[in-house]
């Protein structure tokens, strides 16, 4: 699946991943390859993406959103 993370006036992240964990509103989850459609509001955190054959990625939020559909996973958060 591909996975694009925004912050205001600029891309943090756009590549391939495996999974993604999100701190969601009720708690943590993770993102799959063929997951279901899903809106999901993002609370203080932390993002980590695995990607194939790489150090997993990580990134601290403040709050945000995450939009899945057809293996395209778009994150939009604010971060300090």
């Amino acid at each position: 699946m591909t996975v694009e993370i925004y912050a205001p006036h600029k891309t943090l992240f756009s590549g391939k991943a495996i999974s993604v964990t999100l701190p969601g509103s009720m708690g943590k989850f993770a993102i799959l390859d063929n997951h279901a459609p899903l809106i999901s509001v993002l609370e203080k955190g932390n993002i980590r993406i695995t990607r194939p054959n790489q150090e997993d990625t990580s990134l601290d939020i403040i709050s945000g959103f995450v939009e899945v559909n057809n293996n395209l996973v778009k994150i939009c958060v604010e971060i300090k």
